[in-house]
């Protein structure tokens, strides 16, 4: 073997060997999604403390936790937000909560992301923690977790770090969804 293409095979091993773990945040498959409150930022809810999980009981839902209004996330939003209008789809909810330490320091961005990416159907707001609700084990380094639970479980997780919700992963998200419809 000549000396470039040991070089460049001890690169490309090495790249497979120190890669990223996948990113793990939140309540694992199987478990509880417990009770927590947020600052409601859009709706008929709009600045209240309101617990969808409490109101959800065993229907099926998505919830994602977020730490930025990036313009993937508003992608995988407003096909959430589709899913949860669709009628077919009922009774399914969503919703999304911003991981942020002043609520009123970012509400307006919220309503404007919001707006930008035409979610009319699930409610925004804010933990106002960046850390999360702690029986949520929202990892630090995950930019936004994707929980779908039903009947009271989590059914799937998603987790991305910065730059990591890429459309075929917004894919994969989205074709959870009949694990949490077909089950209702």
């Amino acid at each position: 073997m000549y000396r470039g293409q040991t070089v460049l095979l001890l690169l490309v091993v090495s790249s497979f060997l120190w890669a990223e773990d996948p990113c793990v945040s939140g309540v694992p498959v199987g478990e509880r999604p417990g009770p927590y409150t947020f600052i409601v930022s859009t709706g008929k809810e709009r600045g209240q403390l309101t617990c969808y999980i409490c109101e959800t009981a065993d229907q099926p839902a998505v919830v994602i936790f977020a730490r930025s209004l990036s313009n993937e996330l508003g992608e995988l939003a407003a096909a959430l937000d589709r899913a949860v209008a669709d009628p077919k789809n009922t009774p399914l909810r969503g919703w999304i909560t911003f991981l942020y330490d002043d609520h009123l320091k970012i509400d307006r961005q919220i309503i404007e992301w919001g707006k930008t990416h035409a979610i009319r159907t699930m409610p925004l707001g804010v933990f106002e923690d960046s850390d999360g609700p702690p029986s949520y084990r929202l990892a630090p380094e995950a930019d936004v977790t994707v929980l779908l639970f039903t009947k009271k479980r989590v059914v799937a997780n998603f987790a991305f770090r910065a730059g990591e919700l890429t459309s075929s992963r917004r894919r994969e998200v989205l074709a959870a969804l009949p694990k949490i419809l077909d089950a209702k």
